[in-house]
């Protein structure tokens, strides 16, 4: 088992007026969001009149090659890279997602997770609906499909649709002629816009708009629907809520050079290093960190304590995330070839060691022992999140509470158990204030609780 929580997935799309380029761009958009899912991938575009589109299970660069991305040739498209939290790791389940409508043909590519998909579903197979898949992303499409028949108007079925469906979603819809962007009313899942040129660009991080030397324009609003044509973009504001981006965002999946709501999340990562000193005053030799999404937070530890920030581990970059072996001391040494302490940095030092967070305790457990061996006096374990109790339900693939260590231990004991000296997470308050400057509230819901959308089923 993986022991983090799991990636969600990426979305990007371009809408040209005459580029031939759009599934090279794609590609590297996509390539930029790969860290939010590595199962699948898939893009596809249209010339005008048609869609054509490829996807298949593995990376980016592994499911596209340049003789596939010249046959997609196509003026406007949307990507997707994918982690399953709706449905299971197979080729049906790849986006983005294509059927044929009274519009023609239509493709869709989701990041998120909605909590009703199975009383959806099911009013849909009532009606005579068929599904080739097994994911939330397809209901949502047909629905926009049946209400388009309905009401005669695409923009008028997403409203209706954004009726229906309860969540957190950020998503792009292709026609043969137009896109539509579209994020749910609580903005849980983020989506930018920008430019590039003459093409408009939409991603769920700026990164990858970035990665095509593109400029931001903006995030697109909860509850908002932008439609974009060879008139330019159209605006609707069609649902508005308290807003509440996914803190997660910035603990964990989003990339350092990415600025979500306003916020970049170096910088939040940095607060959040700067808050876990504030909070605990710790002192020792050195401060480490898990990289990659611990060392932010980690050389803000440094800045705000004036302990010296040195690298505890070499991170291979070889080795990949489904590099799994069944038994115990095989999987040790499995982590060992991902992370692998630099004795010379950490033997006979008091380490504080930072990383994200503590999903089942297992794999921590066996960095620390890592340490131990390497010759640290001490290690002194800081979480740069509230303890992770409870399961997320709106597109991160959370194990059930029962297997989050957190839900079931008091930290004293996981500290024990983890084998530190000490462990310490931040608080809620802590992740609050160094979120601040973000321009929406933020989802707590796996650290406190509080639910932003009700859950009316697991799916």
């Amino acid at each position: 088992m993986v022991d983090k929580l799991s990636e969600e997935c990426g979305v990007f799309g371009l809408y040209n007026t005459r580029s031939t380029e759009t599934s090279q761009l794609i590609y590297y958009g996509l390539f930029a969001l790969q860290h939010r899912g590595q199962e699948s991938a898939g893009i596809a575009v249209s010339d005008g009149q048609q869609l054509n589109y490829y996807k298949d299970e593995g990376l980016v660069q592994a499911v596209f090659d340049p003789k596939l991305l010249n046959f997609l040739s196509g003026v406007h498209g949307i990507g997707h890279v994918r982690y399953s939290t709706t449905g299971g790791t197979t080729y049906e389940n790849a986006q983005p997602v294509v059927i044929v409508s009274s519009e023609g043909q239509m493709a869709l590519a989701h990041n998120g997770n909605l909590v009703n998909t199975k009383a959806l579903m099911a009013e849909l197979e009532s009606q005579g609906a068929t599904f080739q898949s097994s994911t939330d992303s397809e209901t949502i499409l047909k629905l926009i499909a049946k209400q388009t028949i309905e009401t005669g108007n695409v923009v008028e079925a997403i409203k209706q649709t954004m009726t229906v469906i309860k969540g957190g979603y950020s998503i792009l819809l292709l026609t043969s002629n137009r896109m539509y962007a579209f994020r749910d009313p609580m903005g849980l899942r983020p989506l930018i816009m920008g430019k590039r040129d003459d093409a408009y660009v939409f991603a769920s991080e700026s990164c990858a708009i970035d990665s095509i030397h593109g400029d931001i324009i903006r995030d697109v609003r909860p509850g908002e629907i932008i439609v974009v044509d060879e008139n330019g973009i159209h605006s609707e504001q069609v649902a508005t809520n308290s807003t509440h981006i996914c803190s997660f965002e910035y603990v964990y999946f989003a990339r350092t050079d990415s600025v979500i709501e306003g916020l970049n999340v170096y910088e939040a990562r940095v607060n959040m290093g700067h808050r876990l000193f504030k909070e605990t005053g710790r002192k020792a030799d050195i401060v480490i960190d898990i990289p990659d999404s611990g060392t932010s937070a980690a050389l803000g530890y440094s800045q705000a304590s004036g302990v010296p920030f040195s690298k505890g581990f070499y991170r291979n970059a070889y080795i990949g995330r489904t590099f799994i072996s069944p038994k115990q001391d095989l999987r040790e040494i499995g982590v060992s070839f991902k992370l692998s302490p630099i004795r010379r940095n950490v033997e006979g030092k008091s380490v504080i060691m930072i990383d994200d967070s503590i999903v089942r305790g297992t794999t921590i457990t066996r960095i620390v022992k890592s340490l131990r061996r390497a010759g640290a006096r001490e290690v002194h374990v800081m979480i740069t999140s509230p303890p992770v109790k409870y399961s997320c339900h709106y597109g991160i693939d959370t194990p059930d509470s029962k297997q989050l260590i957190a839900s079931q231990k008091p930290v004293g004991d996981i500290s024990i158990e983890i084998g530190a000296d000490s462990l310490t997470y931040l608080s809620h308050e802590g992740l609050r204030a160094s979120l601040s400057r973000a321009s929406l509230g933020t989802c707590m819901a796996c650290f406190d609780g509080n639910y932003p959308v009700p859950v009316e089923e697991t799916t």
